[in-house]
């Protein structure tokens, strides 16, 4: 806060034309940069030295750059003028709110700044993750409103939960706002316990503690290597293959997957969540022709003997791939009335025999899809030499 006020005093000093320094004691504002907070009544006194010769009477005061009514005034001697403001409303900045005594002139006599907020509330949401075991960062959020309106620190403290000292986080730089890395003397195997500190003028708060072990809130990279194929000329498939993230493949742990995919022109993401810990799967039931987005992520489960599972990564980047176009599609034929009539119901049975297999196959179960794929192999060829059978000779 020592730093804001030191700003504050420097900007209206040498910032503003015509000001006076403080240093000589012509005018003096009391009282000197207040903190206060919201609602609050506050009664500031512009002190002039009897040798600037000028009456109380003709000085005014400014607030933020806005000249405030002389309603507010009050002359309690020559040298002395006082304002009073009710209920102040939040500081407009966390640098303060210029409150200034001006001559008739214009001039700058004195300044002061206030600071008008509240006491922070307890921090929540008070979460942690550790990528790849090499850090621990924790984000949290502010109590309340989440907005003080005045300077606010935090700070994260933690340590070793039955034998450690008290430390607390160095590194702020972290992307989110409200967020610190933890990057040495990490200890695995040990509960740590986590909590944040936060602090103004006008009161602090301590958010709950959390107990942890780094070993499980762990997350990776994204899986590497994505690939997205079709399957001979099944019109409906796509396979998808992956690595395992690079940094834990020396790690003792078994990783479980999930798969994402959309249509091109579709924002509609749906998620295969048995995939398991095995490194491909098959998607069924896609539309022929057409286009999908793929994408894949990573929980490590049971890392160095851990019972937790760890968080989820970030998806992988996108991978495309089209579906081969469907026959029927491509033939531009169809069948006579009295075919239809006749495939009719075979036609049902195996679009119902063909649903009973793709929802069985759903999730990349560990169930043999051969004789799925030889089925769909035949049909197709037994279409086409039905159309070939039927189409008009030249």
């Amino acid at each position: 806060m020592k730093g804001v006020l030191d700003f504050c005093l420097i900007f209206l000093t040498l910032h503003i034309p015509g000001v006076v320094s403080l240093s000589t004691h012509v005018a003096i504002i009391y009282p000197q940069d207040p903190v206060l907070r919201i609602g609050s009544n506050l009664t500031a006194s512009c002190w002039v030295h009897p040798e600037l010769g000028v009456h109380a009477s003709s000085l005014f005061w400014t607030l933020n750059g806005q000249q405030l009514p002389s309603s507010f005034y009050r002359v309690l001697s020559a040298t002395n003028l006082s304002v009073t403001l009710a209920g102040l409303n939040a500081s407009k900045q966390t640098s303060g709110d210029n409150l200034v005594c001006h001559n008739h002139k214009g001039h700058i006599l004195a300044g002061s700044c206030l600071y008008v907020g509240m006491p922070p509330v307890k921090p929540v949401n008070l979460t942690c993750w550790s990528r790849n075991t090499k850090d621990l960062t924790c984000s949290w959020a502010p109590g309340g409103k989440g907005e003080t309106n005045i300077s606010t620190q935090y700070k994260l403290k933690y340590k070793l939960r039955w034998y450690g000292t008290e430390k607390e986080c160095a590194d702020y730089t972290h992307t989110q706002p409200y967020s610190c890395s933890i990057t040495q003397d990490l200890h695995l195997f040990t509960p740590y316990e986590i909590w944040v500190e936060a602090s103004n003028q006008l009161g602090w708060a301590t958010s709950d503690v959390i107990t942890l072990d780094i070993l499980d809130v762990v997350t990776t990279d994204p899986p590497s290597g994505v690939t997205v194929s079709r399957v001979g000329q099944l019109e409906d498939q796509l396979s998808v293959r992956w690595e395992a993230p690079p940094a834990l493949k020396d790690f003792l742990f078994q990783a479980k997957y999930q798969i994402r995919y959309r249509l091109e022109d579709s924002q509609d993401w749906k998620v295969m969540e048995d995939v398991g810990n095995q490194t491909s799967c098959r998607l069924a039931g896609l539309r022929p022709g057409t286009v999908y987005f793929v994408q894949v992520r990573c929980n490590p489960v049971g890392i160095y003997g851990s019972r937790k599972a760890g968080i989820w990564s970030e998806w992988s980047h996108p991978t495309a791939a089209s579906t081969p176009h469907s026959e029927r599609m491509m033939s531009g034929s169809c069948d006579s009335k009295s075919s239809g009539d006749s495939n009719s119901t075979l036609r049902r049975e195996l679009k119902q025999f063909f649903g009973w297999v793709r929802k069985h196959a759903y999730g990349c179960s560990s169930m043999s899809m051969k004789l799925y794929d030889q089925w769909r192999v035949l049909m197709q060829k037994s279409h086409k030499v039905r159309n070939q059978v039927g189409s008009p000779r030249g």
